[in-house]
């Protein structure tokens, strides 16, 4: 005996998944147009001088001091210099905890060692520790080997970092079988051909994803480059824009636009490795 379902509630049924979609995606409008409305008033009022970008109401419209906030970069923080700087920084940042952090990972994921689980949780508990508590030994470690002043102290000391290696290693567990570097040493690589050659060329989204947050991070830091860095031939982004803020004065549209400027970069990598850092993330959430 077989049961049969009325059309009319079979409409009533898809009448409601209908109306709960279209409630659902005019939620996720709202928060998304919430989201960027200060991102796209950050582009709108770096068009015009300091004594407007505070009027009321706001202005939700280009102006025409563009021209004049970009002279004011150019004369008062060396903007382009600095660019350069955190383009440079940010660059080496991503190279050297890309290798050191993939290197970290593979040893903890692939092999069997003494005191193995307790240097993992130990590394892992760094993570627990705010950044600012160290920020007097890095320093203190930094002037001792002649690293205050120069760019190489906000990027090599931290790249291998807590975060990066637990990432890598979760990844290779779920991702790499170990049966590869039998078949490797086999083949008679060497245990650094086999992370060179076998390991690291599947390494693709956990790097992408590793390499886009380290890049964001390094880009914005500012805490770091204030204590390290000594010359304004030296400053990074954050460090230059920061210096149009006086204690009189404040130049804020030409604040804006280099903040808006500084943003453009990191929007459009995210719009072109947006799905790659999703994916990297959730890769090693199934299998630890």
């Amino acid at each position: 005996m077989t049961t049969t379902v009325k059309p009319t509630k079979v409409r009533s049924l898809e009448q409601r998944a209908l109306g709960g979609k279209i409630v659902l995606n005019g939620i996720l409008l709202f928060m998304a147009l919430f989201t960027l409305a200060p991102l796209y008033l950050m582009f709108v009022l770096a068009t015009f001088d300091k004594g407007q970008t505070f009027d009321l109401p706001v202005h939700m419209w280009f102006g025409t001091d563009t021209p004049l906030n970009y002279q004011i970069l150019l004369d008062k923080a060396n903007f382009w210099r600095a660019f350069w700087n955190s383009t440079y920084i940010s660059i080496m940042s991503v190279i050297f905890t890309l290798f050191f952090c993939s290197l970290g990972g593979y040893a903890f994921a692939m092999y069997e060692f003494k005191g193995k689980s307790v240097m993992f949780g130990l590394l892992l508990g760094t993570v627990l520790i705010p950044s600012l508590l160290g920020l007097v030994p890095y320093y203190l470690i930094m002037q001792q080997i002649g690293w205050v002043g120069k760019p190489i102290a906000l990027y090599f000391p931290g790249a291998a970092n807590a975060f990066g290696i637990f990432l890598m290693r979760q990844y290779i567990v779920s991702s790499i079988p170990k049966e590869l570097m039998e078949a490797a040493r086999i083949d008679g690589c060497s245990e650094f051909r086999i992370y060179w050659s076998v390991v690291l060329p599947l390494l693709g989204p956990v790097m992408a994803t590793l390499g886009l947050t380290t890049l964001i991070g390094s880009w914005n830091s500012f805490s770091n480059a204030l204590v390290m860095l000594r010359e304004q031939e030296t400053f990074t982004l954050p460090l230059v824009l920061r210096s149009l803020q006086g204690l009189s004065t404040t130049e804020w549209g030409a604040l804006l636009l280099g903040t808006a400027i500084a943003t453009v970069p990191l929007l459009i990598l995210f719009v072109f490795t947006s799905r790659q850092l999703v994916s990297g993330i959730t890769s090693g959430a199934v299998k630890g």
